[in-house]
């Protein structure tokens, strides 16, 4: 009996996807294992792998059209199975789905798929070569089946920005305050829009998430994550500003980055941001980000217009240190499925293809490495290394901290007691990563911000 393909929910509110592209077409031979095809929601883009080992066949699965969650979208023949049309499903005749062609072919364009078959990508680096303007086909893979990744794409923009003049970027830096004065924003004539700069330019890797108008909003991810995990949060967040992601040092881009502490986790950020010649931005960070984000605001490097706190670490002496030491280790499926439900109250917030998605990412063990020798210098039988919570009582820009009541990394008593024009929010059934559980209202909170 073949092997029914379906499409499947890579978000826990994901009600219908849209298969990006395919990366077999039908008639061909495919390993159980193997990626199969992309699928985009308006909060995810990750590859979907063949359930099964045999022949692709029937495929009714149309590319750049919704298609509800769980519906057939290919059937995988074993080698000598006869190949009939399977049978109509209840979605059968929906504007939604292609129907079944007892033929063999394929509706979604087979030869489109069979020519981007050649071009094998993962979907971050796809996003980057978007971004860079870069043709896929140029670029040699160097991942599994030669497979393009985020290296590859980055290694072939620095190679083109070589060939051409490179623009020395505009930094600008706010006047020192007055002795004995707190820090006030200083007037500043509106900001440019951020040059898009090679990351070989800048200390650490950025990435553009959004472009905009204003003043840009500038993302620190958490331990053991990267830029990349603040999409979910975008897509809930529509405010006009431009939107870049920074990847601390140790993680994602940025893995081969040394930081022998937290003082030098927090002088990357502000050397990237000069780098950029950003003479303001607004700040969100969230848990190690979190306490990163304090002190850079806190600093004289950069005018700080807002700071948004998501769970973050630095304001109280414990932690679970269990997390950060077992996630920094891991690289196989199971055990990173286990650290990452264990940051949320709803193990459903995670779903199984973020959760291969991050595997894929550790599987050669290089963010493993540089995590593992990292989190020794911040965390360790159970305390944090580093302390962030006084500085807020000087700060003069607005301060929002957002907290889950059932956070069990940080936890939620390390938030009592700060100033009173710091604002607090702490949602109910809520883990350490409130930008995924709350979104629509971290997003809120974020407008309110940034206005």
């Amino acid at each position: 009996m073949p092997t029914e393909v379906i499409l499947p929910k890579v978000d826990m509110d994901m009600a219908t996807g849209q298969i990006s592209r395919w990366f077999y077409k039908d008639g061909d031979t495919i390993k159980k294992g193997e990626p199969l095809f992309e699928i985009e929601t308006d909060k995810a883009a990750m590859e979907v792998d063949a359930p099964a080992s045999g022949t692709l066949r029937n495929v009714t699965g149309a590319q750049g059209v919704d298609i509800a969650v769980g519906s057939p979208v290919a059937w995988i023949y074993a080698e000598g199975e006869a190949v009939n049309a399977p049978a109509p499903t209840a979605d059968a005749g929906k504007p939604t789905t292609v129907g079944p062609d007892p033929d063999g072919a394929k509706p979604c364009c087979a030869k489109e798929a069979g020519e981007r078959r050649g071009v094998r990508a993962t979907p971050l680096a796809r996003r980057i070569a978007r971004q860079y303007g870069i043709d896929l086909s140029s670029v040699t893979g160097h991942g599994p089946m030669g497979r393009i990744g985020r290296e590859d794409v980055e290694a072939a923009q620095q190679a083109a920005a070589r060939a051409r003049p490179a623009e020395a970027p505009v930094r600008t830096e706010p006047p020192a305050p007055a002795p004995g004065l707190a820090r006030q924003p200083a007037p500043q004539p509106a900001p440019a829009k951020p040059r898009l700069v090679v990351n070989g330019e800048t200390p650490l890797h950025v990435v553009t998430l959004r472009e905009g108008e204003g003043t840009p909003l500038v993302l620190l991810h958490g331990f053991g994550s990267e830029s990349a995990s603040w999409r979910p949060l975008l897509a809930e967040f529509t405010g006009p500003n431009p939107v870049l992601g920074l990847d601390l040092a140790g993680h994602g881009g940025s893995v081969g980055r040394v930081a022998d502490g937290f003082d030098a986790l927090v002088s990357g950020v502000e050397e990237t941001l000069r780098a950029l010649g950003l003479a303001s931005c607004h700040l969100v960070g969230h848990s190690l980000g979190g306490a990163v984000a304090s002190a850079v605001a806190a600093g004289l490097a950069i005018d700080v217009r807002s700071l948004l706190l998501l769970a973050p670490a630095g304001f109280g002496p414990d932690i679970d240190t269990a997390f950060a030491e077992g996630f920094a280790r891991a690289r196989e499926e199971a055990p990173i499925r286990s650290w990452l439900r264990h940051l949320v109250s709803d193990p459903a917030a995670i779903s199984d293809g973020f959760v291969r998605a991050t595997a894929r990412g550790r599987a050669d063990g290089v963010q493993s490495e540089a995590q593992t020798q990292l989190v020794s210098r911040l965390f360790s039988n159970g305390a944090q290394h580093f302390d962030v919570r006084g500085l807020l009582t000087d700060l003069a820009m607005p301060v929002k901290i957002v907290a889950g009541a059932e956070d069990r990394v940080v936890p939620i008593r390390h938030f009592t007691g700060l100033p009173g024009r710091v604002a607090l929010h702490v949602f109910p059934r809520t883990g350490h990563m409130p930008q995924i559980e709350q979104r629509a209202d971290v997003a809120r909170l974020l407008r309110e911000l940034t206005r």
